[in-house]
């Protein structure tokens, strides 16, 4: 290129002056003696510097039509660390960022991030970094379990998946095309571990994949030493590399260093590279999948991710795919499925899992969540059976089914295995889920130890105080449990209710007659004895058309009250309840609403509600609120039915955007 002729026309044609020696006993050139000093090395120095930059950013220059400034080449010559002697040679091959071999427009255009570098030429400087610090191949051959991945239950005692991070997620996971949910304290699912490939040490690597305790070990804990179990129990890199994918090694690091630096989009173009030249390799095929993966979350991609599920699959059926591989590749697949709420295909892929390596209890405990993802609770129930019969101290395992239990009723039955498993420490069981329904079920039992596990569960973090123990929160919500209509500037809403409220009491009891089946009962297992009906109106933001048909005056007073009809995370109800009631104290799932109780017919005496230590009764046509996320309970020993209308509203202090973009309940 014309840079390099001329800068090196130039160091050829340079004579240099022969040197004398100053009245300071310092050689100089004849040249500078002669004329006193005048014209300094330091001056040819900078002559020559000025005239290899402007070789140089010549290219640039063309690039940009225009004319190059000399101090803003500096900079870039700074920038880009350009040696005297090495413009004098003409070695400027250091900067060809495109790998032609010299340094012209092209590469000019790449230095200025206008066009991006070749494959080759990212594998080839991932190889000579990888080259200067290879690791210690030698390793442990033997296949080890995974840990076990966190799945959470929700209050009405669903099992939901944590979404990944990441992830929120009482909906099935998706990528969303919007931002994010405010909250800070919803379900998110859990990333699996992720397994990689042997990167360099200087690589910043995600988490490895993890081994879990030997069951027998746990079987046998007590007879051990703890020391001898911490150290038995060290976590253990899995092998991932076939016996050929050991010679491409380097190329796979390469590939491998690209993605964990967070290049994805170049990451994905390795590995592509990768498959075509070794189609029958396992892990470059696994590392396409993880690249298209991280692509995904980048891009926020739902076609992304399923094109990143079917290569996880491709990679697990290909031979000589060692065990970890295969492991870790159904494992991550199923995660992702999971993640998409394809969670009939999330089962699939672990029941083949669960046959290739019977032995691996995380395993079955994993396939034992994906029954309940999908409301198998029986299929759970006999999983969870067969891994206490092998591991019977499996901590993950004893909470799930103490939840299994807890859902059947069998309150007392549930006690023993949520507590246990709580007290095991084991991964996954330090959730806030498990302290709620061991809690609920002490209390159910009378037992107050209820409130030690609650105090406990509060100290980890799950619970906002002891006594609002709700798990799909918003942070910063102003939390008390009773509020004055002025506390939640929703005057308007409560003096129409106030106002109109025998207008509402005659509609609902229009619809109170049984032979209509309007009301039904109440199917969240919360009273201890007695009937409780309700009919509902609205739903999770959704109007219920037919009901409103039935109280058309009632529904048109709401419509104009956009912080009752579009609570996507309450409801709008009548609520009837029969004398001999009681509702166990409980508490409501999210701290984003705030509930209103209009007194429609309430008998004198007997009819009370507790939100913490504070009891209150209602009064006809009088509303009370309360926010339900603390611990509330509710006595009828009246000798008549009462009556009220419930609607719940957004906490006041939701911006309009959290109340657009938070998902329902």
């Amino acid at each position: 290129m014309a840079p390099r002729k001329n800068f090196r026309n130039q160091a050829k044609k340079e004579v240099k002056p022969a040197a004398v020696v100053n009245k300071n006993g310092v050689k100089v050139e004849a040249s500078v003696a002669a004329s006193g000093g005048g014209f300094s090395g330091t001056k040819i120095f900078t002559w020559f510097m000025v005239l290899a930059l402007l070789g140089v950013w010549s290219s640039v220059a063309v690039v940009w039509f225009d004319l190059v400034d000399y101090d803003n080449v500096i900079e870039r010559a700074k920038e880009f660390r350009f040696n005297f002697s090495e413009v004098l040679q003409g070695k400027l091959s250091a900067y060809d960022a495109d790998g032609d071999g010299d340094f012209d427009v092209e590469d000019a255009k790449v230095l200025l991030g206008l066009k991006e570098r070749p494959v080759s030429v990212l594998l080839r400087e991932a190889k000579e970094e990888s080259a200067v610090k290879e690791p210690d191949d030698s390793r442990d051959e033997a296949t080890h379990p995974y840990e076990d991945e966190n799945n959470a239950i929700d209050m009405k005692g669903e099992l939901v998946e944590k979404a990944q991070p990441q992830q929120t997620l009482e909906e099935s996971k998706q990528y969303k095309n919007q931002p994010g949910s405010p909250e800070t304290k919803e379900t998110e699912a859990e990333s699996v571990p992720e397994p990689e490939a042997d990167v360099e040490p200087e690589v910043e690597s995600v988490p490895e994949l993890e081994a879990e305790f030997v069951p027998e070990l746990k079987e046998n804990a007590e007879d051990q030493p703890k020391d001898k179990l911490k150290e038995k129990a060290k976590k253990k890199k899995p092998k991932l590399l076939n016996k050929f994918e050991k010679t491409i090694k380097t190329e796979i690091d390469a590939a491998e260093k690209l993605r964990k630096k967070g290049k994805v989009e170049e990451a994905v173009r390795a590995f592509e590279t990768l498959v075509l030249q070794y189609p029958q390799s396992p892990r470059c095929r696994y590392g396409k999948a993880l690249a298209e993966d991280g692509l995904a979350e980048k891009m926020l991609s739902n076609d992304m991710l399923q094109k990143a599920i079917g290569t996880y699959k491709e990679a697990s059926e290909l031979p000589n795919a060692t065990p970890d591989l295969i492991k870790a590749t159904l494992k991550k697949r199923a995660e992702r499925q999971q993640f998409l709420g394809r969670m009939r295909g999330a089962l699939a892929t672990l029941e083949k899992l669960v046959q290739i390596f019977p032995e691996d209890m995380a395993l079955k405990n994993d396939l034992g969540v994906a029954h309940l993802l999908i409301g198998d609770n029986n299929s759970a129930k006999r999983v969870y059976e067969e891994v206490l019969a092998t591991a019977p101290s499996d901590g993950f395992a004893k909470v799930h089914y103490g939840f299994i239990l807890k859902s059947e009723n069998k309150i007392a039955e549930s006690i023993p295995f949520l507590r246990d498993g709580l007290e095991s420490g084991d991964p996954g069981t330090d959730d806030g889920r498990f302290y709620f329904h061991l809690g609920d079920a002490l209390q159910r039992m009378g037992d107050d130890s209820a409130y030690k596990w609650y105090e406990r569960g509060h100290q980890r973090g799950h619970f906002a105080s002891v006594w609002q123990r709700s798990l799909y929160n918003v942070d910063g919500l102003k939390a008390q449990p009773w509020w004055t209509p002025k506390d939640t500037g929703y005057m308007d809403l409560v003096k129409t209710l106030e106002r109109n409220w025998r207008i509402i009491r005659d509609e609902a009891q229009s619809v109170m007659d049984k032979t209509t089946g309007l009301f039904v009962p109440e199917e969240e297992n919360l009273r201890e004895k007695g009937e409780w009906g309700q009919f509902t109106l609205w739903q999770q933001g959704k109007k219920a058309g037919e009901s409103c048909r039935s109280v058309p005056k009632t529904c048109g007073l709401l419509e104009r009250y956009p912080e009752a009809t579009g609570c996507k995370r309450g409801q709008i109800k009548f609520s009837v309840m029969q004398p001999g009631t009681h509702v166990w104290p409980h508490t409501g799932p999210t701290n984003c609403r705030l509930r209103m109780h209009l007194g429609l017919v309430i008998p004198k005496t007997g009819c009370k509600i507790r939100c913490t230590n504070d009891t209150r009764a209602w009064e006809e046509g009088k509303v009370l609120i309360f926010d339900d996320s603390f611990e509330h309970e509710v006595w009828q020993d009246a000798d008549s039915y009462r009556l009220i209308f419930i609607v719940d509203v957004w906490h006041p202090e939701l911006t309009q955007y959290q109340r657009q973009t938070l998902s329902p309940i």
